[in-house]
């Protein structure tokens, strides 16, 4: 089957769905050539900061035991998949989440759907906690927050038919009626640009893009404001990434739908995403909008990232990004390196990084970076400009001449209007 290349079908101007009407999506994309089957892209999502945030993590932990063998199974250690994570989504906004294989991005999805229940920390959902509901509690809840996963062919029961997988969430949550819940699912079948009419195809019969877009289709039945994209598009031929990406922009749009949205490929981060943050082994180490993230990253694993992203612009004028190479492998969750968990693999660590993690600090207005020596790819300090502020000297030694700033040990989700001046050395307020 030829992979559907635009929204809805001719002489669709416009279609019911909840209380309200919804302009025809295709008609948002528009084609770079009449034969060709690539979508035009769509212009980056741009940040709204006056909108309050929906979505609010504070403090998250995810430690998963590790038992002995044995009758007993005594747990003898533990993998620290995610350890004190913070961050906030805006309603109608969108995070995107970097990093590395394994250093617990999907994990952190999957505790915010509470598909699994943190070790620790708050999961702030329109201000109620979710950490602390039950199962029972957290059924209504999952009518707004919802998940769209990596893989299109494991996430697709391959025993039920595309009418049954988008339409089972109707009727868990009893939001329509028995009898109107096809004409719900071809709804959204024309929403996500497929044939309404293949609501009783079974998910082998489509296309991986197709398969991605029945998913989101699946993720739109409840009408949810918050949608959490593992790596929505990692699966996909790049022709299909640009539509399942567009698509996502016009969903957000129309119906002003929140995104975590979790990936690998920054180019995609970066054109879908106003703020990104970056994992490392669990922990956030930068976070920011996109201006400062790409343009002016402070963290050395950051700079690193960026640095392997191929830049199209430089090699059309002969120029090359510098790329850095890290050395050494990532270390294991379960025995993650003292202090700065990075430190193993950076290339301007001291001593004072094996003794204490570095707090993550507000450099801007709307960025953070937790390293003892943040500075652009270059021209790192020589001395951890954090080390005051920790009470401590240069090595990382208690300074009976220093005492800890309270604001700055104290790690909040968000944005505060103070921020510590990497140039002055000094604090600025907005």
């Amino acid at each position: 089957m030829s992979e559907v290349t635009h929204g809805l079908p001719d002489g669709a101007a416009e279609i019911e769905l909840g209380d309200g009407l919804i302009d025809e999506l295709a008609d948002e994309a528009e084609l770079l050539d009449a034969d060709s089957s690539v979508l035009k892209p769509h212009a980056p999502t741009e940040l709204d900061p006056s909108r309050p945030a929906i979505l609010e993590a504070d403090g998250l932990r995810m430690y998963f035991p590790v038992k002995s063998s044995g009758i007993l199974r005594r747990t003898v250690a533990h993998v620290q998949a995610v350890d004190g994570v913070s961050f906030q989504v805006p309603a109608g906004g969108s995070l995107g989440l970097v990093g590395e294989s394994g250093c617990g991005k999907s994990t952190t999805g999957r505790l915010i759907t509470r598909l699994e229940k943190p070790t620790s920390g708050a999961i702030r959902f329109e201000g109620e906690d979710l950490a602390k509901l039950s199962k029972r509690e957290m059924k209504p809840v999952r009518r707004e927050v919802q998940m769209i996963f990596q893989d299109p062919y494991s996430s697709l029961n391959p025993r039920h038919t595309v009418g049954t997988i988008v339409g089972t969430p109707l009727q868990v949550h009893d939001v329509v009626p028995k009898k109107q819940v096809l004409s719900r699912v071809q709804e959204l079948l024309e929403v996500v640009g497929l044939n309404p009419e293949h609501y009783n195809r079974y998910p082998n019969e489509f296309s991986g893009g197709q398969r991605q877009r029945i998913g989101i289709a699946r993720a739109l039945a409840l009408q949810p404001k918050l949608l959490v994209a593992d790596e929505p598009v990692s699966a996909l031929d790049v022709s299909i990434q640009a539509q399942v990406i567009n698509l996502l922009q016009d969903i957000q749009r129309e119906f002003d739908v929140a995104f975590l949205f979790i990936a690998h490929d920054l180019a995609v981060v970066r054109h879908f995403c106003p703020e990104i943050a970056v994992m490392y082994l669990g922990k956030i180490v930068e976070i920011g909008d996109r201006e400062s993230i790409y343009s002016a990253p402070r963290h050395p694993y950051t700079q690193a990232l960026l640095s392997a992203v191929p830049d199209v612009r430089q090699a059309s004028t002969g120029g090359r990004r510098e790329r850095i190479r890290l050395e050494g492998d990532v270390p294991s969750p379960i025995d993650p390196p003292s202090g700065c968990r990075f430190r193993t693999r950076c290339p301007i660590a001291q001593e004072i990084c094996a003794k204490h993690e570095p707090p993550l600090l507000q450099i801007g207005r709307r960025h953070k970076v937790a390293c003892h020596f943040p500075g652009r790819l270059g021209q790192a300090p020589t001395e951890p400009l954090t080390a005051r502020l920790l009470g401590v000297d240069a090595h990382g030694n208690p300074d009976a001449g220093a005492s800890p700033s309270a604001e700055i040990l104290e790690q909040r989700p968000g944005y505060a209007d103070t921020w510590f001046d990497l140039d002055n050395k000094t604090f600025a307020r907005a």
